[in-house]
C-alpha cells in the first residue's frame, strides 16, 4: 500500500502545477498517518524539485510536522506518555545538544518524533520549539534530498561509511561534563 500511495502522490504532485510545493509540504505533514519514513519523502522531493527547492520544501514540511506534533502531544497525553517511555529507553537521561539532534534526525532508524518530544521538553514555548525544530530539520532535508538522485548508485560500503561517520559526529558533539559523587570528592579517611 505504501508504494502505491507514494506513486499516486508523486503523480498528483507532478500534475498540480504551481501548487505542487504546497501539496508536497502537505505530504510531509500527512506522511506519518501512512507510516512513511521522512527519508522517502525527502528523496521524493529531490526527484520532483531538485536538490535546492526539494530541500527548501522539505525543511518547511518537516517544521510543519513538528508544529502539528507540538499541538497533538498536548491534546493526546497518552501519546506523550508512550513516546516518553520510548524516548527514555533510547536517550536515557542524556542531555543532547542541537548538533546532536541534527545528527539524530539524519539517522533513519531514529523515530522523528522522539527528537521532537525531546525538543518540547527542552524548550519553554512554541516559538523556541519551532525555531529549534527548523534548525534540526535542515540536515535531513538537505542530505536526503541531495541523495535522492544518487542513492540508487551508492554501494553498501558507502552506506556503511556514512553510518559510521554519523555515529562519530554524534559522539563528537555531545555535552562534555564530569559527574563526581559527593563521597568521592570529600573522601573520608578511615582510621
Amino acid at each position: 500500500m505504501e508504494e502505491g500511495f507514494i506513486e499516486s502522490s508523486m503523480q498528483f504532485i507532478e500534475q498540480s502545477g504551481w501548487l505542487a510545493p504546497f501539496f508536497f509540504v502537505m505530504l510531509h505533514v500527512f506522511r506519518q498517518v501512512f507510516f512513511i519514513p521522512v527519508l522517502v519523502i525527502c528523496l521524493l522531493g529531490g526527484y520532483l524539485f531538485g536538490t535546492l527547492y526539494g530541500a527548501i520544501y522539505s525543511v518547511i514540511g518537516l517544521t510543519a510536522v513538528s508544529v502539528v506534533f507540538y499541538g497533538l502531544i498536548f491534546i493526546f497525553p497518552s501519546m506523550r506518555e508512550k513516546l516518553s517511555k520510548v524516548k527514555q529507553r533510547i536517550l536515557k537521561t542524556r542531555q543532547l545538544t542541537i548538533p546532536q539532534m541534527m545528527i539524530m534526525r539524519l539517522m533513519p532508524f531514529v523515530h522523528f518524533h522522539i527528537v521532537s518530544l525531546y525538543l518540547i521538553e527542552k524548550t519553554k514555548d512554541i516559538k523556541t520549539y519551532s525555531k529549534y525544530s527548523f534548525f534540526v530539520s535542515i540536515p535531513p532535508a538537505i542530505v536526503y534530498t541531495a541523495l535522492g538522485d544518487m542513492i540508487h548508485e551508492l554501494p553498501l560500503v558507502g552506506t556503511l561509511l556514512l553510518a559510521i561517520l554519523l555515529a562519530i559526529l554524534f559522539l563528537f558533539f555531545r555535552k562534555k561534563r564530569t559527574n563526581i559523587r559527593w563521597n568521592d570528592f570529600f573522601a573520608v579517611k578511615k582510621t
